[in-house]
């Protein structure tokens, strides 16, 4: 029987305090490429392909855009680094700082400013220490506000409200099927609403934790898209990926939204085996 093929998956990771962004790009799904992405003038640039998963919920980038902190499974057991943690420099996979782990719980961690992050340890911290870097910093006394569970979701929960999203809605008490929503207010009246589905029986094509969104205003404006697996609101635009394409549309009025401008395909991507810059 031939197996069915989906798009790329796409997450972005966005600078706050710079114009860098890191693409994490899956497909096939046991292939990620991290691309970087220059929104000043949309150039997209390949760094480096992991035959293996990369967290993308529980990854961050700094403010400034210089590193980022991921968390990667290629279930080499055998070598004990079937998973881990890594800091890097911005766009690269290339560890400057590497914490080994001997399972997928936790891991990965958040950027509390340029140069110092918290890990994801939870209460049990079982990473190891391979090497460190003097670039970036370990923030061994912070706490996340808010704890949402050992996986993926105390990261990527408290990355969405650090940056702006407004947490409406949670509920834990449908166990393995649940929805979180999210809202960010834009301006003429919009408001981007994000459902962050935590799901054991998930659509075909999606993880198990997946997101769809809905745009609307307060004249009675209702758009629903559950193919918007990322969504963000950048530079007075909408960017949004659908389907391992990027897209950005404009909002042109209270009762009106300009036309998807397509930014870039990542559907035809091929492994290709990159060395890091440094």
């Amino acid at each position: 029987m031939e197996q069915q093929s989906f798009p790329a998956r796409l997450h972005i990771l966005v600078a706050k305090k710079s114009d860098q962004a890191i693409i994490i790009r899956r497909g096939p799904s046991k292939h990620t490429c991290i691309i970087g992405w220059d929104r000043k003038n949309d150039i997209f640039r390949v760094s480096q392909w992991l035959k293996g998963r990369i967290y993308e919920r529980r990854s961050d980038i700094s403010s400034l855009g210089d590193y980022w902190i991921y968390f990667a499974m290629n279930g080499k057991w055998h070598c004990n680094v079937g998973s881990w943690t890594a800091i890097a420099r911005v766009p690269w996979l290339k560890a400057i700082a590497f914490f080994p782990k001997g399972d997928c719980w936790f891991g990965g961690g958040l950027f509390l400013d340029n140069n110092s992050y918290w890990l994801n340890g939870g209460y049990i911290d079982n990473h190891e220490l391979y090497f460190d870097s003097y670039k970036v910093k370990r923030n061994r006394t912070y706490t996340p506000p808010n704890y949402y569970g050992g996986e993926c979701l105390t990261v990527y929960y408290n990355r969405l409200q650090r940056d702006g999203w407004k947490l409406i809605e949670w509920s834990d008490e449908v166990y393995l099927d649940s929805e979180t929503v999210f809202e960010k207010k834009l301006y003429h009246q919009w408001i981007l609403r994000k459902i962050c589905h935590e799901q054991a029986g998930s659509p075909p094509g999606k993880g198990c934790y997946w997101d769809e969104h809905i745009l609307y205003n307060d004249t009675g404006k209702l758009f629903i898209y559950p193919d918007w697996e990322w969504a963000e609101w950048l530079d007075n635009a909408i960017f949004y990926a659908e389907k391992g394409c990027l897209y950005r549309v404009q909002i042109e009025g209270c009762n009106q939204l300009s036309k998807p401008k397509l930014i870039h395909d990542f559907n035809d991507y091929k492994f290709e085996a990159i060395k890091a810059a440094y």
